[in-house]
């Protein structure tokens, strides 16, 4: 059981004792830390979007949430069962003074979280967060009196907006898309993306679609992060109903792989690249991806002559960084897409629309797409930790072993070998971490990625 405060917001599983997990108490003391943070800095705007994707404990979460705002004063926007992206886009077509989105993300069913965002739709920078996390420990709320209680209101069209928006989108090439009649398959993780995607596609054109795990239950059919181990259902199913694409997102709809025509893998590392190849060809400029991220990327950037930078990890750092480079296209390589001109946030849903339409103009199968770039393998791994792990030692330790290695400290530990690299960081929403390998070549990856997790747990 843990209970983690990060980037990414107030994470934890459900269950268990106040303090130790994401207990009734903590879900209110941390609403209620956001909420008076929210009230101190948002002047007469008292207005907050809240949506949720489809966990077990979701709707649990979600009427102590909005049962606290209301009890600061604060007025909520209420879009029920939503996409972490559509919930981003609401705050701004709202005006709201800012947005709270019930996932965990990839985590598993007994995990939730509250992810915090700003006036703008993004995630609370880090000095945010601070405050936040000290009006919380102090318990420093100001509740209201009975005739200032705030108000909830049920909104029913935030996901047709967000398409709208999408559709509206210059890059995006509706009757390309519509003329290809696509074949596609979707494994929806018994989350909200059974309700967005379809409907997305739907508005692009697309009429064959085949949805897997498909009821919004929260009871995910199989570990709900989309890598290659967990599915297999999906690309036994695109090759079943010879599909032109295959498509998985995580419960929350921020992130997004494909499964080639033939059910392999197009690689989740890949989306942002092929996604950015597209954008690169319509308008020059820079792209940023965290420095867990494919060396691909900065190679399609060079190609189409722009300038690649490298970030932390998290979607707020990511952000900064294409804010300070002016960046057309970022994300992540956990196949999180951000297009800042839409909207400064890790969207599926316009990741999607996106890549159709290079399909569509290209006149290429997915394969033939993937196989235009170069083939870097990846090794992804971690190693779970003990609270009483000093971490900052243990890199302190392989630092010193590989001294004579280009290291990088800004975000954990990256060390570059002559052709490859290794990452190894903490996590943000886990209480793990993560060890990222990438080379020319499979075994390489492999290989430093278990040379590294045995050094670390010598280190332990």
């Amino acid at each position: 059981m843990a209970l983690i405060k990060s980037i990414s917001g107030i994470r934890g599983t459900i269950g268990g004792k106040p303090g130790d997990t994401l207990s009734p108490l903590d879900v209110v003391r941390f609403t209620a830390a956001y909420g008076t943070w929210l009230l101190s800095r948002a002047g007469d705007n008292k207005k907050v979007v809240i949506g949720r994707d489809g966990r077990i404990s979701g709707e649990l979460v979600q009427r102590l949430v909005i049962s606290t705002l209301n009890a600061l004063g604060i007025d909520v926007l209420d879009l029920g069962l939503s996409t972490t992206p559509t919930v981003e886009m609401a705050v701004v077509f709202e005006k709201a003074a800012g947005g709270i989105i019930l996932t965990a993300s990839h985590n598993p069913k007994e995990w939730n979280a509250l992810k915090l965002l700003n006036d703008q739709g993004e995630f609370i920078s880090g000095a945010d967060g601070a405050a936040l996390l000290e009006i919380a420990a102090k318990e420093d709320f100001n509740f209201a009196s009975v005739d200032k209680l705030g108000t909830h209101t049920v909104v029913e069209n935030a996901l047709d907006k967000h398409i709208e928006a999408i559709l509206a989108y210059p890059l995006v090439d509706v009757a390309a898309i519509k003329k290809q009649k696509f074949r596609i398959v979707l494994d929806a993780i018994n989350s909200t993306g059974a309700i967005a995607v379809p409907a997305l596609l739907k508005a692009l054109g697309v009429k064959d679609v085949v949805v897997l795990n498909g009821e919004v239950n929260g009871k995910f059919a199989h570990n709900p992060e989309p890598l290659p181990q967990h599915l297999t259902e999906l690309c036994n199913e695109v090759n079943k109903q010879k599909a032109h694409l295959g498509i998985a997102v995580d419960p929350d709809v921020d992130r997004l792989c494909f499964v080639c025509e033939d059910g392999s893998l197009f690689g989740e590392e890949y989306t942002l690249v092929a996604v950015a190849d597209y954008v690169l060809r319509e308008r020059k400029g820079n792209t940023v991806s965290n420095m867990s991220s494919t060396r691909a990327l900065k190679d399609v950037t060079m190609k189409h002559g722009g300038q690649y930078y490298p970030s932390a990890v998290g979607e707020v750092n990511v952000v900064t960084k294409m804010k300070a480079v002016n960046a057309v296209i970022g994300g992540e390589g956990n196949g999180g897409i951000i297009v800042p001109d839409l909207h400064y946030g890790r969207d599926a849903l316009i990741g999607i629309a996106l890549f159709l339409t290079f399909m569509a103009k290209e006149g290429k199968s997915v394969k033939q797409i993937r196989n235009s770039y170069p083939d870097y393998f990846m090794s992804k791994n971690k190693i779970e930790l003990d609270k009483q792990i000093d971490v900052q030692q243990i890199f302190e330790q392989i630092k010193k072993k590989y001294k004579k290695q280009e290291i990088n400290t800004e975000d954990g530990l990256k060390i570059e070998f002559e052709t490859d690299w290794v990452h190894l960081r903490t996590s943000n929403t886990e209480p793990i971490i993560r060890i990222y390998a990438e080379s020319n070549f499979e075994t390489t990856a492999d290989n430093i990625a278990k040379r590294i997790m045995q050094d670390i747990r010598e280190a332990m």
